[in-house]
């Protein structure tokens, strides 16, 4: 029987899988699966609560910080997004480059993505004061505005404030990312370009982008996900404040099961993000599936 198992590859790679299958249970299935049950009941800290159906999900639709909630994390998740993949994408073509210490910027561009991002927000933080903003220090010494700018005290100032620090941590996996795929092109593609006369821009849109296509759609969706999902930066710098227009749907869970207690409702404003996120995972997913993503030609 050992000799058997030893000799068959299916049985081997069941038994190298099985701990990690194991771990992937523990602590990932489990906790989802606890969470799903917890959203149809009226559990709070300190007591199991009973069976409440839907009873939660009925109350979110209709709870206006739960909506203002989902739709900070839709605007955040598009705008910081868009800005991720324009911003990664420039920099990965600079950085694909023959410059000059090209090695250097490559090790520094990672810098935002390697410190800590509770450190990031704290610094962000104090970027944005009220009364110590370097910002609006440097702005003023410049004559450009008179007074310092409440970059956290104002609703809408505080959105673009967080997107941004988002923006500035999120960057260089997406640019790192795609100067990875940018790597495995081969220069042949180019030089063959060049030779039927098309002019960088046309190499770039007909030869770069339709080869780095598969690359994008994962590096993006992975970015989605974690900008989706984020908790630290905003948790950190605002807690979800003023007024709750920076409350994305991961603090408002927190702060609803953890700080308010009713542990029912935060599991299911977490469970209402599944959708959502599945959602992102299932256009990538299929957009993958098409050849024309995979050889840069059309569908037939």
């Amino acid at each position: 029987m050992l000799q058997k198992l030893q000799n068959s590859r299916n049985a081997l790679g069941f038994i190298f899988m099985l701990p990690a299958a194991l771990l992937l249970v523990l602590f990932l299935t489990y906790p989802l699966g606890l969470g799903i049950w917890l959203g149809f009941t009226d559990a709070k800290v300190g007591r199991p609560g009973g069976w409440i159906g839907l009873e939660n999900y009925k109350f979110l639709l209709g709870d206006s910080v739960t909506q203002l909630a989902l739709f900070n994390t839709l605007f955040y998740t598009t705008v910081a997004s868009v800005f991720k993949f324009f911003l990664g994408l420039w920099l990965a073509v600079l950085l694909n480059r023959n410059i000059r210490f090209k090695t250097f910027f490559r090790a520094v561009i990672l810098l935002p993505y390697i410190v800590p991002t509770a450190l990031s927000a704290i610094a962000f933080w104090w970027i944005y004061d009220s009364q110590f903003s370097i910002i609006s220090w440097a702005l003023v010494k410049m004559g450009l505005i008179d007074h310092y700018i409440d970059f956290l005290g104002s609703p809408w100032n505080a959105r673009f404030a967080v997107i941004a620090a988002n923006i500035w941590r999120g960057v260089p996996f997406v640019a790192i990312t795609l100067l990875a795929g940018l790597q495995t092109i081969s220069p042949s593609y180019y030089e063959a370009s060049a030779i039927d006369g098309a002019t960088p821009w046309q190499q770039f849109r007909h030869v770069t982008i339709p080869l780095l296509t598969p690359i994008i759609a994962v590096v993006m969706t992975f970015s989605v996900l974690f900008t989706f999902t984020d908790f630290q930066l905003i948790y950190v710098i605002t807690r979800g404040g003023p007024l709750n227009a920076t409350h994305l749907m991961a603090t408002l869970a927190f702060q609803r099961a953890i700080n308010g207690g009713a542990l029912g409702e935060g599991a299911a404003i977490a469970i209402s993000m599944v959708p959502f996120l599945l959602a992102c995972i299932m256009v990538s997913f299929f957009g993958l599936q098409r050849r024309t993503w995979q050889q840069g030609g059309t569908d037939k």
